[in-house]
């Protein structure tokens, strides 16, 4: 007797739904990893489409973009195009680093130019418009002063459907001058939560002497996005808790991250066996080496969602 086709059907579902909820198996596809692609600038502002395809193949599938100096272009792309390029390979764009300083006597062009970077990236499709560094004395008057221009600045990103983030290094775990505040905390507790935002630097919050996991769990509202980060090769150094990081972001009601890779000294210093010094071309390609290593160290990770 020949078994109907609806059990037959039946039978594989389960089979197949079976390997693929294995514990301890994966679905890479349901996972969002993440990646700054300043970490392999320069082959991005040299070939834009194949950096992009080899990225996308290493499982990346969320991008933060580098839009320093307000070039209309998104490296040599119009923002149009490199969306485009981004969603046929199967990526997000959700977010995007710049910066401009303040300056009272250049109140409306600095205005002007803010809207003009807004602009791109709404057309790029991202959510986030991220504040990587700012110039500031470390005196309450001065901190006090950069939040109210970050509420400014946050209240036109707004305007576009986004959200103004500012993104820490060591030296915002610092006391202040006149305070025993610490500059990354007052900058937290004193802009506005409508309009402001924060991209944790784990590992310079690390470096910083303070803990990621216990500021996620501390400001768990404002903590919207992660710079996952370490020596170089995610998880290589052993010094960051990952785990913790990312199950406290996750209990948070937060998703998004993005992988962060510098060249580390050690690598600009590299030499090859007849003593020159690593190329460009070879320095990127450790790059790329380490953003499939770190690709894979996250993909491999149960704590990674």
């Amino acid at each position: 007797m020949k078994t109907p086709r609806i059990l037959l059907k039946l039978v594989y579902v389960t089979v197949v739904s079976a390997f693929l909820f294995k514990p301890g198996i994966s679905m890479a596809a349901d996972q969002q990893i993440g990646i700054q692609l300043y970490s392999v600038l320069d082959a991005m502002r040299k070939d834009p489409q194949a950096s992009v395809k080899r990225l996308t193949d290493m499982g990346y599938n969320a991008f933060e973009l580098v839009q320093w100096g307000g070039d209309p272009k998104v490296f040599g792309m119009s923002a149009q195009d490199f969306k485009a390029l981004c969603s046929q390979c199967g990526a997000d764009i959700i977010s995007t680093h710049s910066s401009i300083q303040e300056d009272p006597a250049k109140e409306k062009e600095i205005e002007q130019r803010w809207r003009q970077l807004f602009e791109i990236q709404k057309a790029c499709g991202g959510k986030y418009f991220v504040i990587p560094s700012y110039r500031v004395d470390y005196t309450t008057e001065d901190l006090q002063r950069m939040c109210n221009y970050l509420n400014k600045i946050g209240k036109i990103a707004a305007e576009y459907g986004l959200k103004l983030g500012y993104h820490n290094h060591a030296a915002e775990y610092r006391k202040l001058k006149d305070s025993d505040a610490v500059m990354w905390e007052y900058l937290v507790e004193h802009t506005d939560p409508q309009y402001v935002c924060f991209e944790l630097d784990v590992y310079w919050c690390s470096k910083g002497g303070k803990s990621p996991v216990m500021y996620l769990k501390k400001y768990p509202d404002r903590i919207q996005l992660l710079h996952i980060k370490d020596e170089f090769v995610l998880g290589k150094s052993g010094t960051i808790d990952f785990e913790g990081i990312f199950k406290q972001f996750y209990a948070n009601g937060m998703k998004d991250y993005v992988v962060e890779i510098e060249v580390p000294g050690e690598l600009r210093n590299k030499k090859n066996p007849d003593g020159s010094r690593y190329s460009a071309e070879q320095i990127t390609e450790e790059m790329f080496k380490a953003a499939r290593e770190s690709a894979e160290y996250l993909k491999k990770s149960d704590f990674v969602k």
